[in-house]
C-alpha cells in the first residue's frame, strides 16, 4: 500500500506554517504536523493560528499545494496548566481540518495529569478531535507502559499514543509491549534515527533530541521492527531536527533527504 508521509514541525520549528507547508510539498511530502499550540516556554517561537491572518495564509498554502495538516501540537500537561486554555487553539485547528492533537506530560503528579488529560480529551471531542500522548524520555511520562496506564484510566474513545522512534529507543521500550494494544490508538508516529549509545545526561538527551536527529536508516533504531507492530496505514511523520544539516544544505534539501532515506529504509 502507499504510505502517507508527514513532515513534523520540529524539523525546522522556526519556519512559519505556510512556508513549512510549501517546503514539505516541494520535498515530496503528503502532509505536515504543525506546532500551533503555544506552550508559553522561554525562547519559544509561537505559530498561533488563532490569528486569523496566519490561519488564512496556512489554509491557502494547503489549498495551493495539496498538502494537508495531519496533526498539531503541543497541548502539554504540566503543573499549573489548565487545559481549558487550549480551547481557542483547538477550535482554530478544527477550522483547518485538523483532527489529531499531540500532548505530553511534564508533571509527576499522576492524579493531576490524569484528570487534566481526561478533561483535554473531552474538550477536544467537542471539535471532533482526538488527543494522542507522546511519551518523551526526559519528561514525566517517559515510556509506553505509563502511557498505556494513563489511557486505560481515562478510558475515553478519542485517546491515542504517538510512538516517537527516538523516545521508544531511548526509553528502552520492548517491542512486545506494543502487542495486544488497540490499533485505533495509533494514528500517527514520528520517524528518525540516532546513534546506538543512549546518553545518561538529560541535557545530552535533550540536545540530540532537538538538534541532532539522524535520517531514518542512519543509526541504531530498528524502525522496521517498530512499524511491523503498528497499523499498516499509520501516518509516518518524519521528525529530524539537525541544526548543522539545516545550515549546510538548507531546509528543503534536508527535508527531501529525510524522506528519501525513510523510503529507502522502510519500503
Amino acid at each position: 500500500m502507499k504510505h502517507t508521509y508527514s513532515l513534523v514541525h520540529l524539523t525546522n520549528i522556526a519556519c512559519s506554517p505556510p512556508a513549512f507547508i510549501r517546503t514539505a510539498a516541494a520535498a515530496g511530502y503528503d502532509a505536515v504536523s504543525l506546532r500551533t499550540i503555544p506552550m508559553g516556554l522561554p525562547g519559544e517561537v509561537p505559530h498561533d493560528i488563532t490569528d486569523r491572518k496566519l490561519r488564512a495564509e496556512t489554509l491557502a498554502a494547503c489549498q495551493e499545494t495539496g498538502v494537508w495538516i495531519n496533526d498539531t501540537e503541543n497541548a502539554r500537561i504540566d503543573d499549573g496548566v489548565d487545559v481549558h486554555r487550549y480551547e481557542p487553539h483547538l477550535e482554530a485547528a478544527a477550522e483547518l481540518g485538523i483532527r489529531h492533537v499531540l500532548s505530553n506530560i511534564w508533571t509527576a503528579d499522576r492524579g493531576f495529569y490524569t484528570e487534566q488529560f481526561g478533561e483535554l480529551c473531552r474538550l477536544a471531542a467537542v471539535y471532533g478531535q482526538d488527543v494522542n500522548v507522546e511519551f518523551v524520555t526526559w519528561a514525566s511520562v517517559v515510556n509506553l507502559r505509563q502511557t498505556v496506564e494513563l489511557l486505560r484510566e481515562v478510558a475515553l474513545p478519542n485517546v491515542g499514543i504517538v510512538v516517537d522512534a527516538l523516545h521508544f529507543y531511548r526509553s528502552r521500550v520492548n517491542l512486545k509491549e506494543l502487542e495486544g494494544l488497540p490499533k485505533e490508538w495509533f494514528r500517527f508516529m514520528h520517524l528518525c534515527d540516532t546513534i546506538r549509545e543512549i546518553p545518561d545526561d538529560p541535557e545530552m538527551l535533550i540536545h540530540t533530541g532537538r538538534k541532532e536527529r539522524l535520517y531514518p536508516g542512519e543509526g541504531a533504531i530498528d524502525l522496521k521492527a517498530i512499524l511491523e507492530k503498528l497499523p499498516e496505514d499509520i501516518v509516518r511523520g518524519i521528525e529530524v531536527p539537525h541544526v548543522q544539516r539545516l545550515e549546510e544544505i538548507g531546509f528543503e534539501e534536508h527535508a527531501r533527504r529525510a524522506l528519501q532515506s525513510a523510503k529507502q529504509c522502510l519500503e
